[in-house]
């Protein structure tokens, strides 16, 4: 009555399940690994913008014969619309950044852990005078409590002053 297929061709349920639990593996070694390259990406930023700030800066020394403290007048600012990882400032007042909870390019610096933009995120020295500029960046950039921070000054030392990639 009914025809027996015997040439039948598939996969059993085991097989399937074996795949699907190498597929887990494989996927539960690379996600941390993929996130933590996201996460050094994210530090490209912040060089990139400080060289820029760097640069801006020594620019504008070269016409002034100083350093300023305003990105106005340096001619510095952020590219595109789109929210960036890291927030900016060449001093406590002089601040500009996307992540800003005082609103995209506000002049004001936002107050993370305990109201101090550079103590609290371990950047040292934030100012701008006319003979010296340090120029900072900070960033929440893997949702952990560290901020990754860096900063640049007339010398052109690029430093990370704490680095929220390698922190765990």
């Amino acid at each position: 009555m009914f025809k027996m297929l015997h040439n039948k061709k598939g996969f059993t349920l085991i097989e399937l399940m074996i795949v699907v639990a190498i597929i887990g593996i494989l996927a539960a070694i690379a996600i941390p690994n993929f996130l933590k390259y996201q996460a050094k990406s994210k530090q490209s930023e912040a060089k990139t913008n400080l060289k820029g700030i760097f640069t801006s800066e020594t620019s504008y020394f070269g016409e002034a014969n100083r350093y300023s403290s305003d990105f106005d007048a340096i001619g510095f600012g952020l590219a595109g619309d789109k929210a960036k990882a890291y927030d900016f400032t060449l001093d406590n007042t002089n601040f500009i950044g996307f992540l800003n909870p005082n609103g995209p390019g506000a002049n004001t610096p936002p107050s993370f852990v305990n109201g101090d933009w550079g103590a609290a995120n371990n950047v040292p020295g934030i100012a701008a005078s006319g003979t010296f500029f340090t120029a900072g960046a900070v960033a929440n950039i893997d949702s952990d409590t560290p901020r990754d921070a860096w900063t640049v000054n007339a010398s052109n030392s690029l430093t990370n002053t704490s680095d929220d990639v390698t922190l765990d």
